[in-house]
This record gives C-alpha cells, sequence and structure tokens, in this order.
C-alpha cells in the first residue's frame, strides 16, 4: 500500500490479496456455495461429507416472502436501534487526512434490548422456530442482499471523493475493488455502514438463530439436550462480550485498513450467521448427551480460551490508548520509528496474537458439545484455524511495511505467532 497522493488521490492498489481479480470472482462464487452446502449437507436425514447433498431445485424453498419481510424488518430494527438516542459517542483512529469520525456507541443496549423483544416474542408464543424452518430462506436472502449492498458500496465510492477509497481496493479491477471494498468508510449522513454491520445485525442475529434451534426443539415436544444449551450460551456469551467491548473494535484491521466491500458485507450478514450457527442447527436433528465430566471438560475449555481471548484484548486495547497509564507500567515494551510501541510482555510477550489462540480455544469448545459422529459441526473450527494463520500473515506483511527492522527486532523477542512453543 503505497502513501497518498497530492490532493488526496488514493494510489492505485499494487500488491493484490486473495490471488487477485481471479481470486475474487472465485471468491464470490464459493463463499455462497459453501453456505448452501452446509446447510444441504447437514440434514435431519444425515450430516455427513460422505453423502451427496440433496439439493432442491423449487425457487420456494430457497426465497419467499417472509424470509424478506423477516430480514428487512430484523435490518430495519436494528438500524433503528443503532440510531435511537442512547449510548454515548467516541472518536476512532487517525483518518489519513488527519481527522477522526465519530461512533456511535450502544452495541450492547442494542443486544440487551434484541434479546428481551426475543423473549417477549417467546412468551406471547410467536413462532420464532420460524428461524429453523425458514433457514434456507433467511440464508438466501441474506446472501443476495450482500450481493446487492456491495454494489451499491462500489458505485456510491465510484462517485465519491477520490481520497475516500480504500488503498486495499483501488486497483482499477472491477471484481477485485467490488470484493475488497472500494471505500474505506462509507457513510450516509453520520450513519457508518461498515461500523453498523461488523457488530449488530449478523453477530446479534447468530445468536437468535441459536434460540430459534433450541425453540424448533420444543416445538416438537422434545426437550434440548446440555450439548445444545452449552453452544447457545457460549455463543451467546462471545456475542455479548464482543458488543460489550464495542469500542475495541475501532482499532481493528476490518475498521482501520479494509475497505467496505463483499468481503465484508458477506462475512458480517450472511456467512456469520448461517455458518457459525451450524453447530446449534446439527444438534437439532442429532442430538448429542454429555456425561457431566464431559460438560464439565468442555466448560473449563471455555472458560481458559475466553480468559486468554479477553485478558489479551483488553490489555492491547488499553496500551493502544494510553501506554502511559500507570496500570500498565510493569508491561515491556519497545519503541519503534514510527512513533508507537510495541507490547513484548504480559500477554503478548508470549505470542504475536495471543487472542487467535483464545478464540481457538473457544471455537474448539463450540464443536466439542456436538460429538465426533460427523465432521461437519467442526466446521467452524476448522475455518477459524486458516482464517486466523491468513489474518495474522496479512498483519505481519502490514507491520513489516510499517515498523520495518522494528517489526524484525520484535519477531527476535516474542518468536511465536499464534500457539507458544508451536507456531
Amino acid at each position: 500500500m503505497a502513501g497518498e497522493e497530492k490532493g488526496g488521490k488514493i494510489p492505485r492498489t499494487t500488491e493484490f490479496e486473495f490471488m487477485g481479480p481471479i481470486g475474487s470472482v472465485l471468491m464470490l462464487v464459493s463463499l455462497p456455495l459453501t453456505v448452501y452446502y452446509l446447510y444441504f449437507a447437514c440434514q435431519p436425514e444425515s450430516c455427513s461429507v460422505f453423502d451427496l447433498p440433496q439439493v432442491t431445485f423449487d425457487l420456494s424453498d430457497y426465497l419467499d416472502r417472509d424470509a424478506v419481510l423477516i430480514f428487512i424488518g430484523w435490518m430495519l430494527f436494528q438500524t433503528l436501534l443503532y440510531l435511537a438516542p442512547i449510548g454515548t459517542e467516541t472518536e476512532g483512529v487517525v483518518l489519513r487526512n488527519g481527522t477522526r469520525l465519530i461512533y456511535k456507541i450502544n452495541a450492547f443496549y442494542v443486544v440487551i434490548i434484541s434479546f428481551a423483544m426475543f423473549g417477549l416474542g417467546v412468551y406471547y408464543d410467536y413462532p420464532l422456530h420460524v428461524l429453523y424452518d425458514k433457514y434456507l430462506q433467511l440464508a438466501t436472502t441474506a446472501i443476495i442482499f450482500s450481493y446487492l449492498l456491495s454494489l451499491y458500496l462500489y458505485i456510491k465510492a465510484a462517485m465519491g471523493p477520490p481520497s475516500a477509497i480504500a488503498p486495499r481496493g483501488n486497483s482499477g479491477y472491477f471484481v477485485y475493488d467490488f470484493f475488497m471494498g472500494h471505500e474505506l468508510n462509507p457513510r450516509i449522513g453520520k450513519f457508518d455502514l461498515k461500523y453498523f454491520c461488523e457488530l449488530r445485525p449478523g453477530l446479534i442475529g447468530w445468536a437468535l438463530l441459536n434460540f430459534g434451534m433450541v425453540l424448533k426443539i420444543y416445538e416438537r415436544g422434545e426437550q434440548p439436550t446440555a450439548a445444545i444449551l452449552l453452544v447457545c450460551f457460549f455463543q451467546a456469551v462471545y456475542v455479548v462480550d464482543a458488543l460489550w467491548h464495542e469500542k475495541s473494535i475501532l482499532t481493528t484491521m476490518d475498521i482501520v485498513h479494509d475497505g467496505f466491500g463483499f468481503m465484508l458485507v458477506f462475512g458480517d450478514l450472511a456467512w456469520v450467521p448461517f455458518t457459525y450457527s451450524l453447530q446449534a442447527r446439527y444438534l437439532v436433528d442429532h442430538p448429542v448427551h454429555l456425561s457431566n465430566l464431559a460438560v464439565a471438560a468442555i466448560i473449563g475449555l471455555k472458560l481458559l480460551g475466553f480468559m486468554i481471548f479477553r485478558g489479551s484484548n483488553s490489555q492491547k486495547d488499553a496500551f493502544r490508548r494510553n501506554p502511559n497509564d500507570p496500570a500498565l507500567k510493569h508491561l515491556k515494551s519497545i519503541p519503534t520509528q514510527a512513533g508507537s510501541r510495541l507490547l513484548v510482555s504480559g500477554w503478548w510477550g508470549m505470542v504475536r496474537h495471543p487472542n487467535y489462540l483464545g478464540d481457538i480455544l473457544m471455537a474448539i469448545s463450540w464443536s466439542l458439545p456436538c460429538g465426533f459422529n460427523s465432521i461437519l459441526p467442526w466446521f467452524y473450527p476448522l475455518y477459524f484455524i486458516v482464517l486466523l494463520i491468513h489474518r495474522e500473515w496479512r498483519d505481519s506483511h502490514e507491520c513489516k511495511k510499517k515498523y520495518g527492522q522494528d517489526w524484525d527486532h520484535y519477531c527476535s523477542l516474542v518468536k511465536y505467532r499464534i500457539v507458544p512453543y508451536v507456531y
């Protein structure tokens, strides 16, 4: 990524990710197909990679009015809560032009209200098991919406000021920039589209989809097992924790560096809710009965992962906001020519990405309740390990460009990337 040109114009992207334009085409096709594959491969009759998925060719099985109305209603509901006069405001990181954007901080209130509304629906016997019944139609609606929103974002960026372009999505190749995101911080007035989608509709929707899976079990006159209750509870805690620490996302790669295109749009609105809920959907039709010892071991792994994940993220966020905080005086860091400092002790002295390690351990704890009769419920941790390794590579590449020899020195002090003494 080159520096900014005179007049605020962003230079052309010269370093491609995901194999460039060809890889982008493959991703635009393969990502939605993966969502469909996971749905059809994991059905009540069978959930196996060795069985040929029974695909339907009836259009109404993919899309119907109810699913469209549910999806649009959900997006509007989340938009209204985002705009509601609750919460606070905070500044983001410094942009290329020296300014900072203002962000609304109210996601924790939003998730509590969303959960409460869902609870009211249960109390008044609203058929919320429709989330299971219309799962495929809802997924299709989310996929179509992701394509349409991404197209709007590309057109908006093309018609906007050159200074708003994302450096990573300015190659001149439509398909690549469409995928990577042509604009860095697309907004409609003060409404930040990327920031809104990153944490709210897809993430909260994932938790509610899980709740809908449990209600499907009750609708059948059955009782949910400890396995599905663990999965739903673990993942709901993960969502609530992310929204409680909403401010921390403002320093992440997605917000600071990546443009808002299909990669993030689809990931936020379709991939997260409709692949991350696979464990709960599997357990609706393939219940697993866990021993008390197994439940205790799974909870222990989840707590360990959460401790590493939250502890390291909080430590990093506090250091970024105020490296001179007396509460952080026990931490060692090294200076860089870029003006910032790099932590080399605490959680961040163990490995370069302890938060990734915690994330992986939690991901495993979400699949363990599904047992080992099928590998499909293990899709999430397997995919997530690949994703985090790739993200670590991207981050390391950017840090090498930013810090130069200081990054080499840092790597000599913190030798392991994600797993101590392993990787």
